[in-house]
Formats: C-alpha cells, structure tokens, sequence
C-alpha cells in the first residue's frame, strides 16, 4: 500500500519550546522534603529555602541543557488508503543529530475515529542516530483525514524537566468504504464469462443478444436458434450461437440525502449502497461494459463518467469514500435532469435510495418518468431485518404491539410503493444486508443476457 511521508523541517515549528516538568521533578522534590523533616536543621525554615533554591538551579540547569525540539528531526509515515474493515500502520521516525542519547515523546494529532493503538509514542534515540516508533490504525468511520500538529517533548540530561514544542506535520488519510462484496462479485465475473464463451451451465448455453459464430446443433439447443439458410447449405442442422453485448452503459445514481443517513445493522444505508455500487462497478468494467457514478442530494456532489478501463472502480470509490449523507431531501428531478444532459446514450440507470413511502410520493415517483421513456431503471434498497422481525413477532405487552403494528404499516407502505415503482417501468431490488449487492448483480446479468438495453 502506498504511504505518504513528510519530514519535519525546524523552520516549520510552531511556537517557542516551554519547560515542562517531568513526573521526577515532584518525586525528588517529595524525597528531599522527607529529608529535611527527619534531619534536625535549624532554623528549618532557612533550610527549606535552600533545598528549594538548590532544586530550583538544578532544574532550571537541566532545561538548559535539554535540547531544543526544532534540532530533532522528524518524520512521520501515514499510510495513503485504508478501507474501513482493515488494518494500517503509521510510522514516527526521529533523529538524533547531537552526540547525546535523547529521551523523546511525541503525542500525535491522530482522529479517535482512526481508533489509533496509540496517539503517543516515547523513543530513546542513541547519539548521532534514528529511533522508531509504530502504531495500528483500525478505522472506525470512513472519510479524509487531515493530521497538522504533532506535539516533542525533549527530556534534560537529569530528565527532570523537557523542552516541549508543537511543530507542523500536515498529512492525509483516506479510509474508504469496505468492499464486503468482493468475492461475490469475481463469482458473478467468472459465471457470466463461463456463459459467454458457450460452456454448457444451469442457465444454457451461448446467452446474449449479439450474434457470435455457427456451429452444429445439439440436443440442448432451442428450435428458435437453428440458421435455416446455414442448415440448408450444410444438410445438416445448424444453430446460431450468440455472446453478451459489450460496451453498454450502466449509470448509478448514488442519492447521499436524508433517507440514507438511516441506520440498518448499525450502518448507514449510504455505505451499504456503496458495497453495492462498487460490485456493480467491478462487474460490470470486468464485462466490457461502461460504468459511472452520479451522487447527489439537493444538488449533485459527484459525477464519474462512465468507463471500463482497470482504475474505474478506484476513480468511483475515491468520489464517494468521503460522502456522508446530508440532511436534506434529495433533488431526484435535478439529477435526472443533469444525467441525461450529461449522457444522452441508452443506459442502465441504477438508482439507490431507500423506499419510504410518503418521500418516494414527492420526490422519485414524480420524475421518474423523465428517465423512464429512453432508458431502463433499477430502484435498489436496503430492507432493514428488524423490521420484519417486529411485523412477525408475537407482542406480550402494550409497546410491543404498538412496534408490531408499526412495522407491518411500515412494510406494508414498502410493498405499495416497490408496486409503484414497477407500475412505472422500474426494476426493483429490495434486499437485507449483505444481499443487497449480489441480487443486484444478479439483475444487472439478467438484463444482460435477455438484450433489454
């Protein structure tokens, strides 16, 4: 994985280093207290000023002999990108350019959602050498991140007090969403390239709708395949045998609203979308088809053009990995409106949102004959499990039946508006967590292989 460094020159300090006790400076300042109560000195008041003059000089002394923060050199190793179900390093390296052993801490600017082993780290770093430290990273929330100030913390000779001093280290971290999804969709690739080349399998043999070669018949090929032009000229029967089209277009409309930011099985729906956007985008380029990304809410947040290069699914999950859903309702006119002004080609239009009744009525259902005309649509959605779980429980007091009644008003809402949407010409895919993508790709091959683009 590619990590990004940046160094740590002395012009970029930030602020003058300032003294800072150590946790020995009180000990010893606690045993010399011990000291003068048992010792009988006279007058004892003469002898606390002393002891406390003493350790004052000694501690003043040892400040000035600590080394300044801006002479260590720095360099802090952030990794590039890390998806949200795995694990990365950051990596504080520190140089010594005096002839002294240094006693260092360094305190970091890590976010607590990067959920750090350690945002501090204490090195010693031997004369006229370097010092590592290292700590794991395991993300809790996807997004950018911005780490600027890292705090050094330079110990005396005695270590009783430090110099400290915070200096700018600015670096990026982007953690993406995960891609759960991923071997189903090498399944889905290697199914669909085993029906393109003509193998026999569950679903038939030599699917699609552009023509491909002749060959002779046999006894599972259908009568509505057989060339009788070629079975004429051969004396013998002779079937057409056809490939998947390529280069067809599939458009997914990403809506990044309020009806998103929703929770099922603790995560948002917008991030169960995304597993499912980017299966979708891996199938679909592994297939010689072009996809692309609109995400929008009020307004259009990011578009990707269509394509089927090897980096189309990177450039699509660098668009989304830092989106979070607005709370706002979502502009499905408008981004109709600037999708098809932007891609006039027939396509395959994948829109995800979720099926609320009531902001389906007002937003969706209304404009979703602009596309519905010259293109074919997919509705998809999470289907939250709980719910259901509620419809089909078995209430024992008053608030049980009272979530019970809500959950099958609410999944009977659910199935008016899945009938809507069909009523209008739109496929939809309604699916719980961790089937949501899979089905998806499931419809996207059978759309596919029927030639309905």
């Amino acid at each position: 994985m590619a990590c990004s460094t940046a160094s740590w020159p002395p012009s970029r300090c930030r602020g003058s280093p300032v003294p800072v006790p150590t946790w020995r400076l009180p000990v010893v300042a606690a045993a010399l207290s011990l000291v003068v109560l048992v010792v009988p000195l006279h007058p004892v008041w003469v002898t606390v000023v002393v002891v406390d003059a003493l350790l004052l000089a000694v501690a003043i002394g040892d400040w000035l002999l600590a080394v300044r923060p801006a002479t260590v050199s720095v360099t802090r190793e952030l990794p590039g990108v890390v998806p949200l179900d795995s694990r990365a390093e950051v990596a504080w390296r520190v140089g010594n350019p005096g002839p002294r052993r240094l006693n260092v801490r360094l305190a970091d600017e890590l976010a607590p959602s990067l959920r750090a082993g350690s945002r501090r780290a204490r090195l010693v770093v031997p004369p006229d050498g370097r010092a590592t430290a290292r700590t794991e990273l395991q993300p809790s929330r996807r997004g950018r991140f911005r780490p600027n100030e890292i705090v050094v913390r330079v110990e005396g000779p005695l270590r009783l007090v430090a110099r400290q001093g915070r200096r700018l280290l600015p670096g990026s971290i982007r953690v993406y969403p995960p891609f759960r999804s991923r071997d189903e969709a090498e399944l889905r690739i290697n199914k669909a390239r085993i029906l393109e080349v003509g193998l026999r399998s569950a679903q038939g043999r030599g699917g699609g709708t552009e023509f491909d070669s002749l060959r002779d018949y046999s006894i599972d090929d259908e009568f509505r395949r057989i060339d009788w032009a070629a079975t004429a000229r051969a004396s013998r029967p002779i079937v057409r045998t056809y490939r998947a089209e390529r280069n067809q277009t599939v458009l997914l409309l990403l809506d990044a609203g309020r009806l998103m930011a929703g929770r099922v099985d603790d995560v948002p729906r917008l991030d169960h979308a995304m597993d499912a956007v980017m299966m979708l985008t891996a199938v679909a380029t592994r297939l010689g088809d072009r996809a692309g990304l609109v995400a929008f809410d009020q307004r259009v947040r990011a578009v990707v053009p269509p394509g089927h290069s090897r980096d189309q699914l990177s450039r699509v999950t660098e668009a989304m990995y830092a989106l979070e859903p607005e709370l706002v309702e979502s502009d499905y006119r408008g981004a109709f409106a600037e999708t098809l002004a932007r891609f006039r080609r027939r396509a395959l239009l994948v829109v995800f949102t979720e099926l609320a009744e009531q902001a389906m009525a007002e937003t969706l259902l209304p404009a979703l004959p602009l596309v519905a005309r010259d293109h074919l649509v997919v509705v998809a959605s999470v289907r939250d499990p709980e719910v259901v779980r509620w419809a089909r429980s078995s209430p024992t007091e008053g608030g049980t039946a009272y979530r019970k009644a809500a959950a099958v008003a609410g999944l009977d809402e659910r199935r008016r508006t899945v009938a809507r949407l069909r009523g209008l010409g739109a496929t939809v895919v309604d699916a719980p967590p961790g089937r949501l993508a899979p089905e998806l790709a499931d419809a996207y091959l059978r759309v596919k292989a029927t030639g309905r683009l």
